[in-house]
């Protein structure tokens, strides 16, 4: 039986970051926790790219340009959408999942879903280095570990591919 497991080492791979500036002060902490994690993983400065955006629903048109130029191993997607009086997250929300999901199978590199969707702003602050943790750190670890994965599985029939 051949196991296939990803490590937490980061080489000399590139990674994009899209991230939303509606609900700045919760996005910021996502990204400053993705960032560290990169960094603590050993990625350097100069092989991550960040690109803001207004919102959550503009997110999908930048990572699917990353995710398609062929530059990156991996690209983390981080917003915040928070419910308010109406249902306009819950369209937001369906919309850039089903995208996300949609570019990382169509450009065969991982595009990770770092979006927080909370009933209120104290659950989001709480998942962006709060009590619960922080959701772009976990983001950063699993496209590390996606990447490693990957890296084992061949392009051509998703056997593990053969050590020199």
């Amino acid at each position: 039986m051949n196991h296939i497991e990803g490590t937490l080492t980061s080489g000399d791979e590139r990674y994009a970051i899209v991230v939303s500036r509606y609900n700045e002060s919760v996005t910021r902490r996502l990204l400053d926790g993705a960032t560290e994690t990169f960094r603590h993983h050993g990625t350097p400065d100069e092989n991550l790219t960040v690109a803001w955006v207004p919102g959550a629903f503009e997110i999908p048109l930048v990572a699917e340009r990353f995710a398609k130029s062929g530059r990156y191993a991996a690209v983390c997607c981080l917003g915040a959408v928070v419910k308010g009086e109406t249902t306009h997250d819950d369209y937001i929300n369906r919309e850039v999942s089903h995208a996300i999901m949609q570019m990382s199978r169509e450009s065969g590199i991982p595009v990770l879903f770092g979006l927080l969707t909370c009933q209120t702003m104290q659950q989001a602050t709480d998942r962006a280095g709060g009590r619960v943790g922080n959701k772009g750190s976990e983001v950063a670890l699993a496209a590390i570990e996606m990447v490693s994965v990957l890296k084992q599985v061949s392009e051509d029939d998703g056997s593990p591919q053969q050590s020199p």
